[in-house]
């Protein structure tokens, strides 16, 4: 098997990894009982998925800078996990919104800063919404990364990848206690260090 091969492989694994982690310990907190679940205890999950196959994007592109391939030869991963956290990422806070509105909270941001969160944690909640909106802008990169200040979105989205850490660490459901929180560390100091060789790798370049 070439590299390009092993790589392209790898990147698949480690993101349905990620999804069977975050499904597992969301299950788990619910002893596996489904049968009257609601959309409360539904939504979390989105989350976990979301940011897990987010994290295995970055391993997956310092693997590849380090094997020095290409990057058309994760094109089509990339392209196609992309879908799946773009549909978890509207999901994940769209299904807590909606049901709220439903059962009478108003509309967002009042209905879950007022009605869902807890006063001291209103700020985390805040923090989730706005790194909401960085991915979302990001979605325009199709149009837009050609642009010489499509970079500093890049820089955003990067921070927002920090910030939704610190939000899923304070207000997850599935990360107060048990394993997942101590995964959701080994997420957060990979993803640093691999923050690290990226942007470490682009000041070579430039200085070169």
């Amino acid at each position: 098997m070439t590299k390009e091969r092993s790589l392209n492989a790898s990147a698949w694994s480690l993101s349905t990894i990620a999804v069977v982690i975050a499904i597992t310990a969301w299950g788990q907190s619910l002893r596996w009982n489904f049968n009257h679940l609601s959309t409360y205890q539904f939504f979390p999950v989105l989350g976990l998925i979301a940011y897990g196959v987010m994290w295995s994007h970055y391993i997956a592109a310092v693997c590849r800078q380090y094997l020095k391939i290409d990057k058309s030869v994760l094109h089509k991963y990339f392209e196609l996990t992309s879908l799946v956290v773009l549909a978890a990422i509207v999901l994940h806070p769209g299904l807590l919104w909606y049901q709220l509105w439903r059962d009478g909270f108003g509309l967002p941001p009042g209905s879950y800063l007022e009605h869902y969160v807890a006063p001291s944690l209103r700020w985390a909640a805040i923090l989730g919404t706005l790194c909401l909106g960085v991915f979302l802008l990001y979605e325009l990169r199709r149009k837009f990364e050609s642009k010489s200040w499509w970079k500093y979105i890049a820089y955003l989205t990067d921070a927002a990848m920090i910030g939704i850490l610190i939000h899923s660490l304070n207000l997850g459901t599935n990360l107060q206690r048990g394993w997942l929180r101590f995964v959701w560390y080994f997420y957060g100091v990979t993803l640093i260090a691999s923050l690290a060789y990226i942007y470490n790798n682009k000041l070579n370049k430039k200085s070169s």
